[in-house]
């Protein structure tokens, strides 16, 4: 087990909740919709508020999102919260925001919509990466995978037992999260995760097992499931 006083400050934590999304079908940004009478978004800030390692966050939204969510922020309790900031027009760039606005030598970046991390998960993501210098959380994929060429053709179909979904958080050095994306935004570069932006720096990432109920809200039928998931919780 990993302590503040063996691995130094506490660490820090960009919860990125910028995104629009088309996929939920509803006027309202997903991050923000109700889920059991409080914001989604607020559901996952709590999970960090709560964990004993954590002494800062820093949410990332919307521009036309950051006065209503600093309102939240306040009212639901939300004390290690140091900045609402407006995103970028990519989730890459918010997270970049987020680093300029963060002050601890460790950072986990994780999702607005997956409410459902939980403290130990946050713990073994963070405690992997002091360990090994970079790690995310990720669950090993149920379904064959096919790839598909643009015309609709498979071309392959890779060995199920080296795939992993990839989730949040995700923990690395501060330093060097910061060192990817400014090499990305001076290449053009834009990845699909944070993981992608290091990995390019040549820095190995530790895969860490997950849960397949750390889910990210994006559609109806996940907001379905997570009402499931939420009150099962609660029995």
């Amino acid at each position: 087990m990993v302590t503040v006083n063996e691995a130094g400050p506490a660490i820090g934590v960009i919860v990125v909740a910028a995104g629009r999304g088309t996929r939920m079908g509803t006027k309202e940004s997903k991050q923000y919709l109700k889920l059991q009478d409080k914001p989604i978004v607020i559901h996952t800030l709590e999970v960090f508020e709560r964990h004993p390692l954590i002494s800062e966050i820093v949410l990332v939204t919307g521009e036309q999102d950051v006065d209503r969510c600093a309102v939240w922020v306040g009212e639901y309790g939300i004390t290690k919260c140091v900045k609402v900031i407006p995103g970028g027009a990519e989730r890459q760039h918010s997270v970049h925001r987020g680093l300029l606005h963060i002050s601890t030598p460790w950072i986990l970046v994780h999702d607005g919509v997956r409410p459902f991390v939980t403290e130990s998960q946050v713990t073994s993501c963070y405690e992997a990466a002091v360990k090994h210098g970079a790690s995310i959380l990720a669950v090993p994929v149920k379904d064959t995978v096919k790839q598909v060429d643009g015309e609709g053709w498979v071309t392959a179909t890779p060995d199920r037992r080296s795939l992993w979904a990839i989730q949040t958080p995700q923990a690395f050095r501060r330093s060097d999260l910061l060192m990817a994306h400014e090499q990305a935004e001076q290449e053009g570069f834009i990845g699909t995760d944070d993981s992608m932006l290091v990995e390019r720096l040549g820095v190995p990432v530790l895969v860490v097992e997950g849960s397949y109920s750390n889910i990210k809200i994006t559609t109806p039928e996940d907001l379905d499931y997570a009402e499931w998931i939420r009150k099962k919780k609660e029995l």
